[in-house]
């Protein structure tokens, strides 16, 4: 969903807001919830709900209460309190909506400790919220530096500034507790702000700074999932992938949360399906599982003695079969249920379209240079070999013609 300032610039070039994510209008972000109750009016009597839900730099969304009765919209930049100074956010909903919203995320909004909203953003407020907003990638890099210097075993992968830039937050991950004591000290002596450092998780330190997935898309934890479920080895395990780190793992080192997208369908097809450890008993011998095909319903058994012939059942011969086993009775064989696999061939016309075009232009396989080079060379010695060869008749044949001319100029005796 594009907005004003995302759209199309000139020359059909696209315009862009340049904002890293977060829009200028609040048109095309992620966290941005639709506000179906906007066009509606209140009953008589009824007063709009007085809190409103502001959001701060990448992910961070909290709600304040608007005490001074200003008139916000969707897209206003305000003043809101903050432990010390004032901060600046855009506004992302307004009205009856911001009450769903906090029952979703367990905020009381009858809490008179809720914070406040101050006023609208005056155009001082934004260009000093700007000037710091473009200081935190300079800052950023010498806090890795000094993060270095100190030996720390932590990586800080953002900052983000209070609007007033009189406070500047540091997110940082490390596997084991750190002790920052001093790089706060250094830090609040180079950058003269008050620092807080907040350790965040792999998977929020990639929702924040995305990247390219393995599947060549954007990561889905940068454009629109907003909550992060547990990934757990079982769910590649219900959809019979390989156990192979480098392809489960996402760009945050962990389990990728597509695993999940899936897993609902492989356990609702899983529910009258056999499992992989049935065993089948049959007069010529028993019978293990080893393979199974969840949504083709079919399951691939070998005979203990013969464990390279597999035989091809679907699912609902598995359970008779098994149903004859829990009394006690034994099936003749595996052959008997056993289905044919038959392959057809079908053989698929294409039209050239193009009319000169082969679709096969491309299968030849290309001469190495090395085989080129070669034959040139067998080239040339030959024709050198023929040369020395042509050269010998040559001189023969040219003596005896000189044999000849002299024979004829002799005087003949009288």
């Amino acid at each position: 969903m594009g907005c004003s300032s995302c759209s199309t610039g000139k020359d059909g070039q696209p315009r862009g807001c340049k904002n890293n994510g977060t829009c200028g209008t609040d048109g095309c972000n992620k966290l941005t919830v639709f506000d179906w109750l906007a066009n509606m009016s209140l009953p008589n009597g009824e007063s709009a709900f007085d809190c409103v839900e502001v959001r701060f730099k990448n992910s961070r969304k909290e709600f304040f209460r608007n005490t001074e009765k200003l008139s916000l919209s969707i897209g206003d930049v305000v003043a809101t309190q903050a432990q010390s100074g004032h901060d600046i956010g855009m506004v992302t909903l307004v009205g009856e909506l911001v009450k769903v919203q906090m029952k979703r995320k367990k905020v009381d909004f009858k809490d008179e400790g809720v914070s406040k909203v101050y006023r609208k953003a005056s155009q001082s407020d934004i260009d000093k919220w700007q000037k710091c907003r473009n200081r935190e990638e300079e800052i950023k890099k010498r806090a890795r530096e000094m993060a270095i210097i100190l030996n720390l075993q932590m990586k800080i992968s953002d900052v983000e500034f209070q609007g007033d830039g009189s406070k500047a937050t540091f997110y940082y991950t490390a596997e084991d507790r750190v002790d920052f004591r001093q790089l706060i000290k250094d830090m609040a002596k180079a950058f003269s702000i008050r620092i807080e450092m907040r350790q965040i998780g792999y998977r929020q330190e990639a929702q924040r700074l995305g990247g390219i997935g393995s599947c060549g898309r954007e990561l889905c934890c940068s454009t629109w999932l907003s909550d992060f479920r547990s990934v757990s080895t079982s769910a590649a395990r219900y959809q019979q992938l390989s156990l192979n780190p480098q392809k489960l793992a996402g760009q945050c080192g962990k389990l990728k949360c597509c695993l999940n997208y899936e897993l609902d369908t492989y356990l609702e097809a899983l529910k009258d399906f056999p499992s992989q450890d049935t065993k089948l008993y049959t007069e010529k011998g028993l019978a293990f599982c080893q393979k199974t095909d969840i949504f083709k319903a079919t399951l691939w058994f070998s005979y203990k003695d013969d464990p390279a012939n597999w035989h091809t059942l679907s699912k609902e011969q598995v359970q008779e079969i098994l149903e004859k086993n829990k009394k006690k009775e034994k099936v003749t064989s595996l052959e008997e249920y056993a289905v044919d696999n038959i392959v057809i061939d079908e053989k698929v016309v294409f039209e050239n379209v193009v009319g000169q075009d082969s679709l096969t232009r491309f299968d030849k396989p290309k001469r190495s240079r090395n085989s080129k080079n070669r034959n040139k060379n067998r080239n040339r010695n030959r024709n050198r070999n023929k040369s020395k060869k042509g050269g010998g008749n040559t001189k023969a044949r040219n003596n005896n013609n000189r044999n000849n001319n002299n024979k004829k100029r002799q005087p003949k005796n009288a």
